[in-house]
């Protein structure tokens, strides 16, 4: 009699735990699944904290008054520099601390306190929207290869554009001037942007496509400045190579009276 129910009680007491195994283990889960909910929420939560941080930041600047645009003219001494600001005329300022003033240069472009004209910022060189949207890769993956039937004119621009790119000491010990550029004509579709695009990439340039039709603007003044915007922007990539295209739409022929317009400008400005 006794015998029954010690087995009864050892059956009980198995269910038992083995319930409240399952239990545990079916609370595990949910314990898991909310730490790693937690873990999501909490890099959320660091995602947008380093927003509202940026955005504070914005704010706190925007909030800030203007700062002038000037122009450097002159490094004076190690904490002054002469500034133009246009249309008020040129000023000795200071700089801030966080300036370096080793690494100013005449014509930089900077941004002047308004309350107390202290330079504290460098501002990129301006550059016009058109020239910052013309053609400029890296480095052009063309080749020689890929030209065919112009074996001569490509011997030709090696001689003129990649020997003194690569070897420009030659020039120096024969004493004689680098060429600065090459005059490419014929039809459309014989290969002179391919050729010039494959120069770029046999000599790790950057290459600049440009319209000589874009250069010649309507109003005075306009054509001249991207010309001089389009050679800064190529210093700041250099080594780079300028291909301009339909040079002859600012290369006519000079008007009996003197004045050709907008193309006359641009070439006055080009020479």
């Amino acid at each position: 009699a006794h015998r029954p129910r010690v087995m009864a009680a050892a059956a009980a007491s198995h269910g038992i735990q083995s319930y409240y195994s399952s239990k545990i283990d079916e609370l595990e889960v949910v314990v898991r699944e909310k730490t790693s909910n937690l873990r999501r929420l909490e890099a959320q939560r660091n995602e947008l904290n380093s927003k509202v941080r940026l955005l504070r930041e914005e704010l706190s600047l925007l909030q800030e008054p203007g700062s002038y645009v000037g122009e450097v003219v002159k490094v004076m001494g190690r904490k002054k520099v002469l500034v133009k600001v246009h249309p008020e005329g040129k000023y000795v300022v200071d700089i801030d601390k966080a300036i370096d003033i080793s690494k100013l240069n005449p014509n930089d472009r900077v941004a002047l306190r308004n309350d107390s004209y202290t330079l504290h910022l460098v501002l990129p060189s301006k550059v016009d929207p058109l020239v910052s949207l013309m053609k400029l890769e890296k480095v052009p993956d063309s080749t020689y290869d890929m030209i065919g039937g112009c074996d001569k004119q490509i011997k030709e621009i090696k001689e003129v554009i990649e020997l003194p790119i690569k070897h420009p000491e030659l020039f120096e010990s024969l004493g004689i001037a680098q060429p600065k550029g090459v005059l490419m004509h014929g039809p459309p579709g014989t290969g002179k942007t391919l050729l010039a695009r494959a120069v770029a990439h046999h000599t790790d340039c950057t290459f600049i496509r440009v319209s000589g039709s874009e250069l010649v603007q309507k109003y005075i003044g306009e054509g001249s400045r991207m010309v001089r915007e389009l050679f800064v922007m190529a210093r700041e990539h250099a080594p780079s190579i300028i291909f301009m295209d339909e040079i002859d739409s600012i290369g006519g022929a000079r008007m009996d009276g003197g004045s050709g317009g907008g193309d006359s400008e641009v070439q006055r400005t080009m020479l």
